[in-house]
């Protein structure tokens, strides 16, 4: 990096920062929510260093925890890798590979199974996370993305972002059993196990879509009002809200799943991508290629404030929250301008 970028990416991050606070003094319009100043103490603490075998400066994307194994599945996309890394000690167990261009990853505990979206073949990869490879491959629409499974149903969602639609996936078959089509590119879903429902971002509408996922049938797509570009989402099941992280505008919006109307929204760092909720810390974690991981908390289901937006290299596109430690886990794949392959374990500080 030379001089000249390094001076304007320091008055880059300066701005964002700046309007950062400024916003976070402005009163939410929605309700009795109001977001406030960010807290000066930091929210993380860095504790590990997790070096990866892919190549260096190549993208990650998703991640996601095998609970039995205590395993942190990580996608490479710019390398091709499936990383399975022991969360005990921090150590990499397996880098897997077979899955050009991964970015989503969801783990089915029940049949030790990952299911990856590799778009640039654009299959969704069946991984034997036991035996540490790929087993299957199931072509898909365009770029396959996100994903979420349904455990009662037995499904995965895999939203095939370009291909404006949803691959649905029973795991028992490892069968592609329907496709849901839409009239947007679809970002993040979720599965709401107190709902049974399916949520899908619908990102170029701005809209909010619910499936019923014993149908796979649409039941209907809801506006997100302020936000733009919703792609990330995370839910809080128990107070019935659902995060979002909207790219063109980087606002944090919360969204009542049961009014099916957003009622805060929260200023972000640039570059806003994956979501994460921590229901035990009640904290809210947004990855920001500028170079933050944005944290908000849960005062209650109505009232939200932003605690900081917490320094990390740039183009940290990606994180994971595990519920029982409360550790942040983030990859990088640059380190003040040179190109590196590692993951980052934080503590989170209360």
């Amino acid at each position: 990096m030379d001089i000249r970028t390094a001076v304007r990416q320091n008055r880059r991050w300066w701005i964002v920062a700046a309007t950062a606070v400024i916003m976070t003094l402005v009163p939410s319009p929605m309700g009795n929510s109001q977001t406030l100043p960010n807290s000066k103490a930091p929210t993380l603490r860095e504790i590990a260093t997790i070096g990866l075998p892919g190549p260096l400066g190549k993208r990650f994307d998703y991640l996601t925890i095998d609970r039995p194994d205590d395993y942190l599945l990580s996608a490479h996309l710019g390398a091709g890798i499936l990383y399975v890394i022991d969360m005990k000690t921090n150590k990499l167990v397996a880098a897997i590979p077979g899955v050009p261009g991964i970015e989503g990853v969801v783990y089915v505990p029940e049949l030790h199974k990952a299911y990856t979206s590799d778009w640039l073949e654009n299959k969704i990869g069946v991984v034997d996370v036991r035996k540490m490879k790929v087993v299957a491959k199931l072509p898909t629409d365009s770029k396959p993305d996100g994903s979420a499974y349904a455990a009662p149903f037995h499904k995965v969602y895999v939203s095939d972002e370009r291909g404006k639609a949803e691959a649905i996936v029973d795991v028992r078959t490892d069968k592609i059993v329907k496709t849901l089509h839409f009239n947007s590119e679809t970002g993040m879903p979720q599965y709401d196990p107190a709902a049974h429902r399916i949520y899908v971002n619908l990102q170029d509408q701005n809209l909010f879509a619910e499936i019923d996922p014993a149908t796979d049938k649409v039941i209907a797509s809801y506006p997100v009002g302020e936000c733009q570009g919703n792609h990330g989402m995370t839910l809080d099941v128990e107070h019935r809200r659902a995060f979002l992280s909207c790219e063109r505008n980087n606002l944090m919006t919360v969204f009542n799943l049961d009014t099916h109307k957003p009622i805060a929204y929260l200023p972000m760092a640039d570059g806003a991508d994956v979501i994460k909720y921590d229901p035990g810390l009640r904290r809210i974690y947004v990855a920001c290629f500028s170079g933050a991981i944005s944290v908000f908390h849960e005062d209650d289901p109505d009232r939200y404030r932003k605690l900081q937006d917490f320094p990390v290299q740039y183009k940290v596109h990606s994180l994971a929250v595990d519920p029982l430690t409360h550790r942040v886990y983030a990859p990088e794949q640059q380190e003040n301008g040179k190109p590196v392959s590692k993951m980052i374990v934080y503590d989170a500080v209360q």
